[in-house]
This record gives C-alpha cells, structure tokens and sequence, in this order.
C-alpha cells in the first residue's frame, strides 16, 4: 500500500505542476483554457469552475491544457491560443518544462534544508565479523578520531586515509566512553567492491543547511543535474552512449523502492523525475512541448504559422509513436521481471 501511495503522490505531483505551469501562464496572458485535466481517458471527477472545466481522469500517464482554438477549431476570439502573440504562446508551451525544474530545485531544497541529507560519520555503526576491524577490536558506537597521527573529521577523510594504507599496517584511535583508544590493523582487498575495506559501516546523522543554503544546494544540484542529462544525450547521439529508457513499470519500481528506504531518497527521487521531465519534454519530438516550441521558432523566422491541420496531424501521429515506445519499452520491463 505505501509502494501504490509513493505512486501515485508522485506521479500526481510531477503531472500536477507540469501542467499547472502551462495553465498558469496561460492564464495571467487572458488566454481561454476549456480543460484542466490530470490523466487521460474517462473522467473520474469532474467540475466546472467559471469557464474552465477541471477533470481527473481514469488513466494516471499525464494530463493537458485544452487551449481554445489549440485543436484547430480557430475562429476571432482574441483569447484563443493561436489567436496571441507568438512570445506569449512560446512561453505558455515552455512554462510546464520550466515548473518541473522549479519543482526539482525546490524538492531538492526541502532535502538540505528541513529535512537534511543523510551523511555518514567517523562513528561506527557496524563492525563486519570475521573483517579486520572487528577482529582488530573496533565496535558499533566507537568513533574513529585518527590514523596513524592523522586526525579524521569525516567519512571521507577515512576513506582516503584506509586507501592510502592499503599496503601497510595502520593505527586506528577510536574514542570509546570518553578515552581513547588505538588498534592496529591492516586492511582486505573486496573483490566485489573492488577495493581496500576494513570492514566498517558508518552511522548517518542528517546535515541541515539554513533556508537560503538548501535554496542555492537546490538550484546547483538541479542545474548540474541537467548538464549532465545533455552530456548523456549528446553521448546518445554521438553514439558513445547506451540507450537506455525507463519506463512506467521501472519508475514506479524506483518509487516503491525509494518509499520502503525513507522520506529523504522519495524526494531525492522525485526531483531528480521533475527534472527529467522537464528536459525530456523540451526534446523537439512531436507532442512533446519541445515540439511546439521547435514550431514556433519556425514561425517566428518564416513569420507565418504552419498549417493547423498539418501541425496537429504532426502531433498526432507523434502521440502515436510515444505510445508505442512506451507500450515497447513497458513490455520490456514486465518481461524483466518475469525473468528476474
């Protein structure tokens, strides 16, 4: 039950606040918006509030804005869609990629901030048996203050400071109920980690930046984030990548596990799909968004329009295609699972 909750929470959120984007631009420029749906086919609830109609529908893979006049049944009104200027319209298509990054940074946010991101510490939660460190006389709740005659502030001072004994004896100090004591050890090569271990496992406390910190943390992990979601396509693209598509089944299979390990990796992994979905949906595939943008562009160098029929014909046809991939790719990860 908590795997179905995760779910659809964030699939509900991610779709949500993509559209939200699109609606609330669209919106503040006078433009009409007939439809506010999230999902697609039947309606499980409906409601209309002024000349909007708001619907949530029976399949949980989306949601759209029906813009008047988007469809191609065109007339005069100045509050139709095709009907305002191309800046405004350009913007109201970018808007729902734009808010899923928005999301991303703030999700990313709320995790360094109030949340705090779990970091591991010198203190020892596990000593493996049978692994130097526990036959050496280490113990969960010792923390390891020194090697050798070097002090250890954090995880990854030790972790540097057991690589670089790797060929060597090394004293560990440990504080243990306020006095300090020292062992010698050496370490173990893990064939499956492919490194030096002493065998310990570090105690997580969760590190909390002030509100303006989480804010910066949130941008710059979202910004790097989508520099490397480019370098990886233009690896694709190049050739020097795999390709290698996540599909419904495997996001939501992301979700359950993230939901079973703790609030912090749901976040981490909603925001890290908010961003996702905000670049894939600027990619010029048509009935993305990136499809429209990449249209509108075109318009404003021919400085006409392309025909409404042929654009939506495009987009049809493009909607087709997307099914298929996602059909495909779904099947693939069903018959995964079967032979997993």
């Amino acid at each position: 039950m908590t795997t179905v909750i995760a779910i659809v929470l964030v699939f509900g959120v991610l779709v949500a606040v993509h559209e939200l984007g699109h609606f609330l631009v669209a919106k503040s420029f006078g433009m009409r918006v007939d439809e506010f749906a999230l999902g697609f086919g039947p309606a499980l609830y409906k409601h209309r509030f002024g000349e909007t109609l708001y619907a949530l529908r029976i399949i949980p893979l989306g949601g759209y804005n029906r813009l008047a006049g988007m469809e191609g049944n065109k007339s005069a009104d100045p509050r139709e869609f095709p009907n305002r200027p191309l800046w405004q319209r350009f913007l109201v298509v970018l808007a729902g990629p734009i808010m899923n990054l928005v999301l991303a940074a703030v999700l990313y946010a709320i995790c360094f901030g109030p949340v705090g991101i779990p970091t591991p510490t010198t203190t020892v939660a596990q000593a493996l048996p049978h692994y130097p460190a526990y036959e050496a006389g280490i113990r969960p709740g010792d923390r390891i203050v020194k090697i050798d005659n070097t002090r250890v502030t954090d995880w990854e001072n030790l972790a540097s400071a057991i690589i670089a004994h790797k060929t060597h004896v090394m004293h560990v100090t440990v504080e243990r109920h306020q006095s300090l004591q020292t062992f010698p050890m050496t370490t173990r090569y893990d064939k499956k980690l492919k490194e030096y271990i002493i065998g310990i496992q570090p105690t997580f406390v969760p590190v909390r930046q002030n509100p303006l910190q989480a804010l910066g943390s949130g941008i710059t992990q979202t910004v790097d984030l989508s520099g490397a979601w480019f370098q990886a396509l233009y690896r694709l693209v190049d050739g020097q990548g795999p390709f290698d598509l996540t599909g419904p089944v495997g996001i939501a299979e992301l979700v359950g596990q993230a939901a079973h390990t703790g609030l912090v990796q749901l976040l981490l992994l909603a925001a890290a799909l908010s961003a996702n979905l905000g670049l894939f949906n600027v990619l010029p595939i048509p009935v993305l968004d990136g499809s429209r943008l990449f249209l509108m562009i075109v318009e404003g160098i021919r400085g006409k329009p392309m025909d409404p029929d042929h654009e939506n014909m495009i987009h049809f046809v493009g909607f087709i295609l997307l099914m298929a991939l996602v059909l495909f790719v779904t099947f693939r990860e069903v018959e995964h699972l079967f032979h997993a």
